[in-house]
């Protein structure tokens, strides 16, 4: 299993725009402006991959409550699906529904949004502020299908925190680890 590591953005970016199918609820357009005031969490996951199955449990529990906080949550899948057809909005709704999703699990079919937003890995994580400001990027926790770190969610609850208290994120923040997006052919980005 090929690791591929988060590209890690500059801090203070703002948030692309998206406009998205949520797959969870009737393919229901999900903006960015949706989200206006409140501060964000974007991940990039999919339906396959090994470090997404790893911590999909914690990380929907810690996404559910991230929500409930007061964030914005939405994960993206950007695989394309005619080589990975596991990953298709069909079984997308059935992963969403299947491990509790509380929050929109929304396809990029185009990729561009992927691009955008300079996403290398599933997973791959992005906390904004409520100015809608890159405040963090990388790795959920140290926990890797590879070893036995626990899968507490450290990082990015820390992130998390800071944000909605309007706090600094710490400036120690490790790229996040996983399987590479699945590009459609000549659809690469540049950023690699």
């Amino acid at each position: 299993m090929a690791a591929v590591a988060s590209t890690m953005r500059d801090l203070g970016t703002p948030a692309s725009e998206f406009s998205l199918p949520d797959v969870t609820n009737r393919n229901q357009i999900v903006n960015l402006s949706d989200f206006d005031g409140q501060p964000l969490l974007v991940m990039f996951i999919c339906n396959h991959c090994p470090y997404v199955l790893h911590l999909i449990g914690p990380l929907v529990q810690l996404a559910n409550r991230a929500q409930k906080d007061g964030f914005g949550v939405v994960a993206i899948n950007a695989n394309d699906i005619e080589t990975y057809p596991q990953d298709g909005p069909d079984l997308m709704q059935s992963f969403a529904a299947q491990h509790g999703f509380d929050f929109p699990y929304l396809f990029d079919a185009t990729q561009a949004v992927a691009k955008a937003y300079r996403a290398a890995c599933t997973p791959d994580f992005f906390v904004y502020s409520r100015q809608h400001r890159l405040q963090y990027r990388g790795q959920m926790d140290a926990s890797r299908p590879s070893n036995s770190h626990p899968i507490d969610g450290h990082d990015l609850t820390a992130a998390l925190d800071a944000v909605l208290a309007e706090k600094p994120t710490t400036e120690q923040q490790i790229p996040s680890i996983g399987c590479n997006i699945k590009w459609r052919s000549g659809n690469e980005p540049d950023y690699f």
